[in-house]
Formats: structure tokens, C-alpha cells, sequence
């Protein structure tokens, strides 16, 4: 009886450290869901910032075009041209 006894104090104690185990795993796992949370979140403002300056950027490249040499007013003219074919095709669409 004395070692069934000590059985069960051995199942109980080593019951008792994983349940505490389990217990600080679930906080680390929580408290790593929570950072993922905040990369993503950090991650979405990085990307829509990369956004902004590409088009600022794009928007000085075809600026500086305007002002430059030949094959920079070659590059401003057919842009100027797609974004008038765009306007043609809305106002179009717009009539219909």
C-alpha cells in the first residue's frame, strides 16, 4: 500500500509540473501571438509607406523628365499619352 501511495504521489507531482509547463507555454505562445500581431501591423505600415514614396518618387522622375534631355521628354511624352488615352477611355465610358 505505502508504494502505490508513492505511485501516486509521483503522478500527481509530475502532473502538477506539466500542467505548469503547459500553463507558461501558453503564455509564451500567447505573448508571441500578440508580437506577430504587432510585426504584421508594422509590416502593413512599412509596405503602404514603400507605396507613398514609389509614386512621389515617380512622380519627381516624370517632373525631372519634363525638365531634362531628349530621352527623358521621350519618356514624359508617352507617359502623357497613356495617362490622355485613360482620360479618353473614362470619358467614354462616362457618355455611354
Amino acid at each position: 500500500m505505502s508504494e502505490l501511495v508513492k505511485v501516486v504521489d509521483s503522478l500527481e507531482n509530475k502532473i502538477s509540473k506539466l500542467l505548469h509547463k503547459l500553463e507558461v507555454l501558453n503564455q509564451a505562445n500567447a505573448k508571441l501571438q500578440e508580437e506577430i500581431a504587432v510585426l504584421k501591423e508594422d509590416k502593413d505600415h512599412v509596405l503602404n509607406s514603400v507605396s507613398v514614396w514609389e509614386e512621389k518618387y515617380n512622380s519627381l522622375k516624370l517632373a525631372n523628365s519634363m525638365l531634362g534631355s531628349n530621352t527623358n521628354k521621350t519618356e514624359a511624352k508617352l507617359k502623357i499619352n497613356t495617362l490622355i488615352r485613360e482620360l479618353d477611355y473614362c470619358i467614354a465610358q462616362l457618355s455611354e
